[in-house]
């Protein structure tokens, strides 16, 4: 009887032990979860009006390496040992099945009420939780200091034998973020990720992809009589023109409408008392291999945003705006002399008529459309590149899921296309009352 007795009392101290260990278990798993989720902001605020818990927490957390470690160490400690005791205590009570007994009843039990409980309530009450649980922990990482010394020295010699390689790319990861970013106000949500994905975007893009060609540029010669520039001046709706001399390609200055029309009212109208050669202000030159990035720093650095783009034999080959490229990553600006994706008409079946001159990336965004632009800026280089020839007035292709007709053709130029996606053209050939192409 004695010894039933004896042990009786030595079942239910092993029970009452790891009911113990399991709360500590609990404590660990709320500590890390409240620890790390408390908002930043609002402890930095609660520091600021002196709250010592608050600034307490903010130093835990300056240390992370060391409180993670020690809340994993404790974790682990009594998680270990309760199973153990389990373990021992059922083998007692059953015999060897005890050990599938053991195993079962503490996975429920570590997994409900020492990790899921726990982390869901300091999920919810992180600050008020970590604030009040930030003293203990000061002291556990205290006491745990020279094991925590010791597994970092031994983690060190693992990781230098080893050797990893960091492949992580910081560009891959800011995109995947942009793409798993939610929020209810799904057309504000696509908006906000098309303009991150543009800022990305301009360290692979050249100023070649998105300038306006030559052929698209009011140019100024200097030559002509002084009341025909300033009416060329007056009748377009761009403040800067590139002045030549001679020749397109020799660019001399830039005329600004703005100190053109300054100078016509200091000589009370005589226009013939006007010097354009003294309004022109210096030409910025720039190859058409410029990155969009470093192009608006140098927009910025220089104070300007207009600059004549140059090709490897210093050929003109057009312009670009500080304008142009902000349009990259918040989409087209327009104001009232602006036409909404110039050289582009819809059509009642479904296609576009496009300009050759229109560049693809204009076009993809104005449509939605994923036109590839590696290798070509405008639709007609598309059309010459994946052709590889020049082509005729009536020709069709088919590339990447779209369909073009040439429609006209100026010498060796192509001038107007008909674009559409595939599918539209199918379903305009099942229509016998619709044509297409």
């Amino acid at each position: 009887m004695e010894m039933e007795l004896q042990l009786r009392w030595g079942t239910w101290e092993m029970a009452a032990a790891i009911g113990v260990l399991l709360l500590l278990s609990a404590f660990f798993s709320g500590a890390e979860t409240a620890l790390t989720g408390a908002s930043k902001a609002r402890m930095h605020a609660l520091e600021m009006e002196g709250n010592r818990r608050a600034a307490m927490v903010n130093k835990l957390r300056e240390q992370k390496d060391r409180l993670i470690g020690a809340i994993l160490l404790g974790s682990n400690i009594v998680n270990t040992l309760s199973s153990a005791l389990a373990t021992s205590l059922f083998i007692h009570l059953f015999g060897a099945e005890g050990v599938l007994y053991a195993t079962g009843l503490m996975t429920v039990l570590l997994l409900i009420f020492s990790e899921v409980l726990p982390k869901t309530y300091c999920m919810i009450r992180a600050d008020s939780v970590a604030m009040a649980i930030a003293p203990i922990i000061r002291v556990l990482i205290w006491l745990f200091t020279p094991a925590l010394v010791l597994l970092s020295a031994m983690l060190a010699v693992m990781m230098r034998l080893m050797k990893p390689q960091n492949t992580s790319n910081t560009e891959e990861e800011l995109r995947g973020a942009i793409e798993l970013h939610e929020t209810e106000e799904e057309l504000r949500t696509h908006a906000k990720r098309a303009m991150l994905h543009s800022i990305l975007d301009l360290a692979d893009v050249d100023v070649s992809s998105i300038m306006t060609h030559r052929k698209g540029v009011e140019t100024v010669d200097i030559s002509q009589p002084i009341s025909v520039i300033i009416d060329q001046v007056l009748d377009n709706a761009y403040s800067r023109l590139p002045v030549f001399r001679d020749d397109a390609d020799n660019i001399i200055g830039i005329l600004h409408a703005k100190a053109l029309l300054r100078e016509i009212s200091a000589v009370n109208g005589d226009f013939e008392q006007v010097d354009i050669a003294r309004l022109l202000s210096d030409p910025w030159f720039i190859p058409e291999t410029t990155i969009l990035f470093d192009q608006l720093q140098a927009f910025r650095e220089r104070k300007e945003h207009f600059a004549i783009v140059v090709d490897e034999y210093g050929g003109f080959k057009g312009i670009v705006t500080l304008e142009d490229i902000l349009e990259e990553i918040v989409g087209d600006i327009e104001d009232e002399h602006d036409v909404t994706v110039p050289g582009v008409r819809a059509q009642p079946n479904g296609s576009f008529v496009v300009d050759g001159t229109v560049t693809v990336r204009d076009l993809n965004r104005a449509l939605g459309w994923d036109l590839p632009t590696e290798d070509y800026s405008t639709i007609a280089g598309l059309v010459l590149h994946e052709s590889k020839m020049i082509p005729a007035v009536g020709q069709n292709f088919t590339f990447h899921g779209y369909r073009f007709r040439i429609l006209k053709r100026h010498r060796n130029q192509i001038t107007l296309i008909r674009i559409a996606p595939e599918s539209a053209t199918m379903a305009a050939q099942t229509n016998p009352q619709s044509t297409f192409l």
